[in-house]
């Protein structure tokens, strides 16, 4: 999915009459905390992140679900990995996660799911993810949620293509990519089917 847009980077929302989906609602809630920590006006957030005020507005009031580029680009604003931000609207973290417990994000626009399968603590480096993307599926983010982030990107099922300092990388069932990240990043599945693939993060 590459974004064109702010209004690219946000998802349709919920079904007329229905409610929003509990985790964006607490979503909503946090980026609203986020913003009022800093005393931020929309308007400034808009500025700094590139994203519409009536997006951001929105967002905050959980009428869109907001996809994974939008998210990204306000991870970027306030520091965080996207991992982080998902884990701060979930309960306090336990040391061992069973499958069933491990938060699930879904950006249906983009066919995209992540799992947190180690979700990040204040004191780990680390984290562990889980990515699938739907067959064509590509999605680009602009920017990193941290300068010089690590990442080790594994191929578990499919074919992946990742473009990173605009160079391609194209990566079958097993194969693993590690880079730095500084600038924008492209993930892209490249097989007539999905790809599953897990993902090491690693602050700098």
């Amino acid at each position: 999915m590459t974004q064109t847009s702010d209004e690219t980077a946000a998802g349709a929302g919920s079904a007329p009459g229905a409610g929003p989906d509990p985790v964006d609602a607490r979503l909503a809630a946090r980026l609203a905390e986020l913003r009022a920590e800093r005393g931020w006006s929309l308007g400034e957030l808009a500025e700094r992140s590139g994203v519409s005020r009536s997006t951001l507005s929105r967002a905050e009031r959980a009428e869109i679900s907001p996809t994974a580029s939008l998210l990204n680009r306000l991870c970027a604003v306030y520091g965080r990995t996207m991992s982080r931000l998902l884990s701060e609207v979930e309960a306090e973290p336990a040391l061992l996660v069973r499958a069933d417990e491990q938060p699930v994000w879904e950006d249906r626009a983009a066919g995209f799911v992540r799992r947190s399968v180690s979700p990040p603590h204040a004191g780990l480096r680390g984290e562990l993810v889980e990515g699938r993307l739907a067959a064509g599926a590509d999605i680009t983010y602009d920017r990193p949620p941290v300068p010089g982030l690590e990442q080790h990107i594994w191929v578990l099922e499919g074919a992946l293509e990742v473009t990173a300092q605009d160079v391609e990388h194209h990566l079958g069932t097993g194969d693993c990519l590690r880079l730095r990240v500084w600038g924008p990043t492209r993930f892209r599945c490249a097989g007539p089917g999905a790809v599953r693939y897990a993902l090491a993060v690693v602050l700098p």
